[in-house]
């Protein structure tokens, strides 16, 4: 299936978690609706909502708190967005300026955090103490993992095992949190709810590792971002910690020193070392790994067109080329 097709199968849950969007960002603050709606409405492929729809549907919910749900994930992803792009200093995302390029750092910040404290608010109406603690226990993890990467930033003695930590906590725990969100609201038993929230964790790590590889390998226009901005924030992601650990020493101390320095002055020798040292193959294979696995966690659950469907989200984080 293609990512449209899998949206196909909750396009009326999609629906109604967009109306939900609209409405909960509504501000009397002017710039607060400016800002918000322009990250939003940005582009992007909402896996993390889709993710929310897709747990709760295969568990058998007929409720609508999941489309709630959904709409909470998005506004935190969001609010931790417009923060990265503040301490990356990026100027672009999904192929348009980011939003502290065009509204400036403290509007940025600011609305991360209305996003983020809407996204409780609405919990609250949830009235689900455990999905009020699977959040703030992701949220806490986000943030950690956001200094995680900070500490590693221009650090070319960045080990395997630091990165992934950093992956896990940064980009799956809210993977994770979402499916197992599906399943808690759903009322499911807690080995669904175990494996749901074990699908979520390896297909959010899936998904970065994928998306780390991309940055020395896809074409700009649909990567929608510029290509080496990894290299240029002087982060060391795995296709980098591989080609230096398998480079000869003009290699290393190549890669070493973009890293320690930043910039992009080497990016064409070192994106064809990244590549033939085998650091992109080894990424994908490990991306496959964690995909295979997010498809094994999925043993349990009933034979469903939503099962199915989250099948096929597995196999297209894998599979994407932006």
């Amino acid at each position: 299936m293609t990512l449209e097709q899998i949206r196909e199968l909750v396009n009326t849950d999609f629906e109604a978690v967009d109306r939900v969007i609209k409405r909960r960002l509504h501000s009397q603050v002017a710039l607060v609706d400016q800002v918000a709606t322009y990250i939003i409405y940005s582009g992007g492929k909402r896996l993390r909502p889709l993710l929310v729809l897709l747990a709760a549907r295969a568990c058998g919910h007929v409720r609508d708190q999941h489309v709630d749900a959904a709409a909470i994930i998005e506004f935190i992803h969001t609010a931790t967005l417009l923060h990265d792009d503040v301490v990356d200093g990026s100027s672009l995302r999904r192929g348009r300026k980011t939003a502290n390029e065009v509204f400036g750092n403290a509007a940025s910040v600011l609305v991360g955090d209305f996003l983020y404290s809407r996204s409780f608010q609405m919990m609250v109406t949830l009235n689900r103490m455990s999905i009020m603690e699977i959040i703030a226990d992701a949220t806490n993890a986000i943030s950690e993992g956001e200094v995680l990467q900070l500490m590693n930033a221009h650090d070319p003695n960045t080990t395997e095992a630091r990165y992934i930590d950093v992956i896990q906590r940064k980009t799956a725990r809210l993977f994770q949190a979402g499916a197992q969100i599906g399943a808690v609201l759903s009322d499911a038993p807690p080995l669904i709810e175990e494996s749901l929230a074990r699908y979520g964790r390896h297909i959010g790590t899936a998904f970065q590792l994928v998306d780390d590889a991309l940055d020395y390998q896809a074409d700009e226009a649909s990567l929608g971002k510029h290509l080496g901005d990894d290299l240029a924030e002087g982060k060391p992601t795995l296709p980098l910690i591989y080609a230096m650990q398998h480079g000869n020493d003009t290699q290393r101390d190549m890669i070493r020193h973009a890293i320690e320095d930043g910039g992009l002055r080497h990016l064409d020798e070192i994106t064809r070392a990244v590549a033939s040292l085998g650091g992109l193959a080894y990424t994908a294979r490990l991306a496959q790994s964690e995909a295979d696995q997010a498809l094994a966690a999925l043993e349990p659950l009933p034979e469903t067109i939503f099962k199915e469907g989250l099948s096929e989200l597995a196999r297209f984080a894998v599979a994407r080329k932006h």
